[in-house]
């Protein structure tokens, strides 16, 4: 069987649309829904369970908004398969968790008891910024959100941050059956050579995204690619395509064992201001 669609759920609208978007997520993979409900959010917040003081409240609350959540579901995707789990943890670690045993885990970009003036919440952040796999944080207009570009955006990074990611990419697209738009900056520089001719970087990022795409191509023959080389700063790039694209893919390196966020400068600007849904790919030793 394969490995479920993971979407942590809170009951906040921001979840709601995660759980909308990974329902269509996963029959276009024809992959299992799992919804995850974390038993210790209100713990997690700092604050007291919403339903009152009594011990039950904040199983009777962790109930409704799974079953609220999977009533939604199947009335979204009536023969998709679905399960939850309500684990005894905080956010973070149970999506964290469950991810490990998952084809990707899905959020919200902000969530219950979130201020409403952040672009994206600690939680989304923060299983974006650890996770040793996939993780799909649903942002975005509405446009990117339902999914009408029929455009696939990668970011093709550095050298070392990108094999899973492009594969990842290339597998949306062709469940989506759309375009993949592979796109590399460059940025000139003062730098010459002993002979004095300056480097060509245009030509160095066309054949960075080559190479990357060489070998998972011949996993996806039919999706359809765009190269595109564009002289930029890779956030402002990225932003500025998002606007047109359904899925924004970004691998990033990530070490074991490591504490912190492992996300990057451009991915974590990318994470509050994309236009579209955004897919951080870690790229593991």
């Amino acid at each position: 069987m394969p490995l479920p669609l993971v979407v942590g759920v809170d009951g906040s609208d921001g979840s709601l649309l995660a759980v909308d978007w990974a329902a269509d997520e996963a029959v276009r993979l024809g992959v299992p829904l799992r919804l995850v409900h974390a038993s210790l959010w209100e713990r997690y917040e700092g604050r007291l369970p919403s339903l009152g003081s009594e011990p039950s409240a904040p199983h009777v609350m962790a109930a409704h908004i799974v079953a609220s959540a999977t009533e939604r579901v199947r009335r979204r995707a009536p023969d998709l398969r679905v399960d939850s789990a309500v684990p005894a943890e905080d956010p973070v670690s149970a999506l964290l968790a469950e991810g490990e045993h998952a084809t990707a885990v899905v959020t919200g970009s902000r969530g219950r008891g979130e201020l409403k003036g952040l672009l994206l919440g600690s939680v989304g952040l923060a299983v974006a910024g650890r996770a040793t796999g996939p993780v799909i944080v649903v942002r975005g207009d509405a446009a990117g959100l339902g999914g009408t570009h029929e455009r696939v955006l990668l970011g093709v990074g550095e050298p070392g941050t990108g094999d899973t990611a492009a594969r990842f990419a290339l597998r949306e697209a062709a469940a989506r059956r759309c375009v993949l738009d592979a796109v590399r900056t460059w940025r000139r520089s003062g730098d010459r050579a002993e002979d004095g001719s300056a480097p060509d970087h245009e030509d160095e990022a066309a054949e960075l995204i080559d190479k990357l795409l060489q070998a998972p191509l011949g996993e996806y023959p039919d999706v359809r690619v765009a190269r595109t080389v564009l002289e930029g700063p890779p956030g402002k790039v990225l932003l500025h395509r998002s606007a047109a694209a359904d899925l924004l893919v970004l691998g990033v390196r990530r070490e074991r064992g490591h504490a912190g966020l492992q996300l990057g400068r451009v991915t974590h600007r990318l994470l509050h201001h994309a236009k579209c849904p955004v897919a951080v790919v870690p790229q593991l030793p």
